[in-house]
């Protein structure tokens, strides 16, 4: 049964890839077309197969409302939850885990520092859009014309010297960001804090969250917290392997 089981499952990933006849499913499977044809009638009256009038099979519709209604029902927060936990443990800092979500990038978990000094970011609360870390991961994988058209509505506020100044610095640094997989925030909403983070994927590739190791300086300088990033993108790959499903997390640049 499990070789029977085996074989179907099989028969999937190439339709995947397109339309297939019998003659390509069997010889994909290795097994005679009769068997073949056994295993593609029990996927198609499930739905997860469909017979196109050309006698060519495709993936049916029933399989697609499936992998939809898994990613739906897929709770980043709760998969990112014991990394960020393990990642907290290795270095002592604030972690954040966040979503863009109607025009704004919220909080979605945290992991509080193990030193005296404490971040004031709650759960819920929308961050700094133009100057967070995490914003910028998530807005970076925006296609062009979004991003664009998210950077000239936004306001710009000098929160310190080092905020993004305008949509033009703004959408530079997203460049930046979606070329090089990371984001910091070295003082750009406190002079006191800083932050760096790395983005998490799903199994189409796109960034689905973003997490962040925060803290302020008179704990750890910048450069310090910057030695961390290894160590940060490793956590974001694992949240990513595990979202997705896949061995690896797909890392694509969306168009």
């Amino acid at each position: 049964m499990s070789q029977t089981v085996d074989r179907a499952l099989s028969i999937l990933p190439l339709l995947a890839e397109g339309p297939a006849d019998l003659g390509q499913v069997a010889a994909l499977l290795g097994v005679h077309k009769s068997t073949a044809l056994r295993l593609l009638r029990t996927l198609h009256e499930h739905g997860l197969v469909y017979r196109q009038p050309d006698q060519r099979y495709r993936l049916g519709a029933r399989l697609i409302a499936l992998a939809q209604e898994a990613v739906e029902n897929l709770d980043v927060r709760e998969i990112a939850h014991p990394h960020l936990v393990e990642l907290n443990e290795k270095c002592g800092h604030t972690v954040h885990l966040a979503v863009y979500e109607e025009n704004e990038v919220l909080y979605i978990d945290k992991v509080d520092s193990r030193y005296p000094v404490r971040m004031y970011s709650r759960i819920g609360k929308p961050v700094a859009i133009t100057v967070a870390a995490v914003a910028k991961l998530l807005l970076a994988d925006l296609p062009e014309a979004e991003r664009r058209a998210v950077a000239d509505k936004l306001d710009y506020p000098r929160y310190t010297s080092r905020s993004t100044s305008d949509a033009a610095a703004f959408l530079a640094e997203l460049a930046k960001v979606r070329e090089q997989g990371w984001a910091t925030d070295l003082g750009g909403h406190e002079e006191s804090i800083n932050c760096i983070g790395a983005p998490i994927r799903g199994a189409d590739g796109r960034v689905a969250a973003a997490m962040s190791v925060s803290a302020p300086n008179v704990v750890v300088s910048a450069e310090e917290l910057l030695s961390l990033l290894p160590l940060v993108r490793r956590t974001a790959d694992a949240i990513s392997r595990e979202y997705s499903g896949t061995t690896s997390p797909g890392l694509r640049p969306a168009p």
